[in-house]
């Protein structure tokens, strides 16, 4: 007999079902994945020597568990992932607000009815996707949203008292009995309500208003919380985070090559943009170096965190902005260019929480520096380094360039061109060309234009040339003719 034909008590106990909690049930599923090699916990890169580990190792101990980390550190993925550890379906009372087992009720309805009807109670299966609740922490949440609280409607319905316990409406966590809950931001959940849950983790009862109900609630908690919510929004009460199994610290990729792959995972891009538009390697390190030049900025504040959400949100912009260009220049295809990462700012700004120096500096100044610092890491990965002092008569690789500018006309790289003029625009600087050509010979016909403008604003942050702002681009010139203007 397939398990969703079973349709009674009966029918289920013939079958030899027997009950288990869910700790034992997504211990054994656990169990069964790494003795069959089996991957538990995918698309979250970064953790698989750290925090993985650490959560399997909690399973296994039938913890409830507390991801402490700051934001955007896949935590809640993390949560929901547990999902695929579960049976795909549990035999639930038909009827039951609570999803009581067949074998083990524990609601006074689930109970009625079985002594009723016996092995002829009816059952119905619970695909192990409903078994998920999920709850964000404010202070205005209360113990009537996720305990219960009297129903008045019910009462008046039923023609009962409120003295009677079938008048209660039960809350969130009840009803997400033998399911996996979380609660997001735990800190921020007023006092009263973690005292609460600490009765439900202790002694598993819950009280509503003056009942006080001994449910053996099976339930598989996971807490989430940022270090910064435990000074500046709250904190979790001694007791309840003493009951809590096991706390895990995630933590931020590690290295580029991490954040590059969560980051080529997450980003939502049409096909169009995906087909049309040539990302050069290089383009998508500046992505993630931003990121990791944002958590050692003076001006961002650390405590805080910077999410991985922000090289995501930079990449989507930084796709949309090349798009847009396709569509004044009339390009079907086209290349990223270093001057479109002025168009991934918004996304910087909204992802980062600035100290007082940098609300100073101004958001979109801030962001900038972060692209040029991202810059300034990343050339000596490329090319060799620019020397800040040199003696007079020392020859660096980079002095054509350099004398290219002074002896030179002006040079602007508008952000309308089409392809064509901006590669010959960037060609008439033969110096560049050349110095591309020697120092990475093996590149790509269509990183090469990419590599030369990278190689211009390199020059600029180590102050050998000048860049100047224009309406729609930017212009290149010799350091001291920009000296002159300023006088």
């Amino acid at each position: 007999m397939k398990q969703k034909d079973i349709k009674t008590i009966g029918a289920l106990k013939t079958a030899g079902y027997t009950y288990k909690n869910i700790k034992e049930e997504l211990r054994s599923n656990l169990i069964h994945l790494k003795k069959n090699n089996q991957e538990t916990f995918t698309g979250v890169h970064g953790y698989e020597t750290t925090v993985i580990p650490q959560l399997e190792r909690a399973i296994l101990s039938k913890h409830n568990i507390n991801l402490l980390g700051l934001r955007g550190q896949a935590k809640t993925r993390l949560a929901r992932q547990m999902l695929n550890l579960l049976d795909e379906y549990i035999p639930v009372v038909s009827g039951s607000e609570i999803n009581d087992d067949p074998l083990q009720p524990i609601s006074r309805y689930a109970k009625e009815l079985i002594e009723k009807k016996g092995d002829d109670t009816p059952i119905t299966w619970l695909h192990r996707s409903e078994r998920f609740a999920e709850k964000l922490a404010t202070p205005d949440v209360t113990v009537a949203d996720i305990i219960g609280d009297i129903d008045p409607i019910k009462a008046a319905n039923l023609k009962l008292s409120y003295a009677d316990d079938r008048v209660i409406h039960y809350g969130m966590i009840p009803r997400a009995n033998r399911s996996i809950f979380v609660i997001n931001e735990l800190p921020d959940l007023q006092a009263r309500i973690q005292v609460a849950l600490f009765n439900i983790l202790q002694e598993g009862d819950i009280q509503i208003r003056g009942f006080k109900l001994r449910f053996e609630l099976d339930m598989q908690f996971v807490f989430t919380a940022n270090p910064e919510d435990y000074t500046n929004r709250g904190s979790i009460i001694t007791p309840l985070k003493d009951r809590i199994g096991s706390q895990i610290l995630t933590h931020y990729p590690e290295n580029i090559a991490i954040a590059k792959s969560i980051t080529q995972q997450e980003a939502k891009l049409e096909k169009n943009q995906s087909q049309n538009i040539f990302v050069p390697e290089l383009a998508k390190d500046m992505i993630e170096q931003i990121g990791f030049e944002a958590r050692d900025s003076e001006y961002v504040d650390v405590k805080s965190g910077v999410s991985a959400r922000l090289s995501i949100s930079a990449y989507e912009n930084l796709m949309s902005t090349a798009e847009l260009r396709m569509f004044t220049t009339g390009d079907s295809k086209t290349s990223l260019r270093l001057s479109d990462f002025m168009g991934v700012i918004p996304a910087i700004n909204g992802k980062i929480e600035l100290v007082y120096e940098g609300e100073q500096e101004g958001a979109a100044s801030v962001a900038e520096n972060l692209i040029n610092d991202a810059i300034k890491t990343l050339f000596p990965d490329h090319f060799p380094a620019i020397e800040k002092l040199v003696r007079k008569d020392a020859v660096t690789p980079y002095d054509d360039i350099i004398n290219w500018f002074v002896t030179g006309d002006d040079f602007e790289l508008a952000n309308d061109l089409n392809n064509k003029e901006y590669k010959q625009q960037l060609d008439y600087i033969t110096p560049l060309s050349d110095f591309i050509l020697e120092s990475q010979p093996d590149l790509d016909e269509k990183e090469v234009c990419f590599f030369k403008e990278f190689v211009l604003w390199s020059l600029v942050e180590h102050k050998k040339i000048a860049k100047v702002e224009l309406k729609e681009g930017f212009g290149f010139k010799d350091t001291f003719d920009r000296f002159i203007e300023g006088i």
